[in-house]
């Protein structure tokens, strides 16, 4: 099945690029590209994209605000979200995980790589490196963000081994990793995480992580660094 992608970057060159790269996999397809925010929430409605691209900084909208837009609309619940950023540790990609995107990816990538992490973002993964993902919490989960944390007792509806996997899945973990040290199939990790992610309403297992961290589920500096 082909993966609907939307553009949206203010740039056109960037653009243009991006939609080189993306037409040329059998696999995906560009169904529109947008140059403000707003533009994006407008064709994310109307081209019903299974991901969007998806820059933070454009006028009249920023990218954060659009993805919080557009995860927030019920009807495009399918829609996945990939923020494209220049400096792959900048605070606002922290605000656009919060927001409800998927994951980040670094605007020099390789084509390989990108078309990899259009596929991946689709399947409802989240495109979080382990690096990443200690950097971003260690800097700015730990203070104080925008709109309510989620309270502890809400993990209460999860199985031990739900809240087991959901601490790897925090400590960026994937589900071949988790399943190595939990000595269980992959399948197996990805039917716990996935029940985890419905009960707690997460839409995929970025916002899995920040649940993780914010309930205080884990904390930073709870796992080892790892190459």
């Amino acid at each position: 099945m082909t993966i609907r992608v939307l553009l949206a970057d203010d740039q056109t060159l960037i653009r243009a690029g991006f939609r080189v790269l993306v037409d040329s996999a059998p696999d995906l397809e560009v169904v529109g590209e947008a140059t403000t925010g707003r533009e994006a929430v407008e064709l994310a409605a109307r081209t019903r994209a299974d991901v969007i691209l998806m820059d933070i900084r454009m006028p009249e909208m920023d990218g954060i605000e659009a993805t919080r837009a557009i995860t927030a609309d019920e009807d495009l619940a399918g829609v996945r979200v990939l923020i494209l950023t220049t400096f792959e540790l900048d605070e606002n990609v922290l605000r656009a995980l919060r927001a409800g995107a998927s994951g980040f990816l670094s605007k020099s990538v390789e084509p390989a790589d990108l078309q990899e992490a259009i596929r991946v973002v689709a399947r409802g993964e989240a495109l979080l490196s382990p690096a990443a993902v200690r950097t971003l919490i260690t800097r700015f989960l730990a203070q104080p963000g925008p709109g309510p944390l989620p309270a502890p007792d809400r993990l209460t509806a999860l199985t031990d081994r739900e809240r087991e996997m959901m601490a790897l899945v925090a400590a960026g973990l994937a589900n071949d990793e988790i399943g190595e040290r939990l000595y269980v199939s992959p399948l197996t990790v990805k039917t716990h995480v996935n029940r985890a992610m419905m009960k707690l309403g997460a839409r995929d297992r970025a916002q899995l992580v920040v649940i993780a961290y914010q309930s205080g589920l884990v904390r930073p500096g709870d796992f080892p660094a790892r190459s």
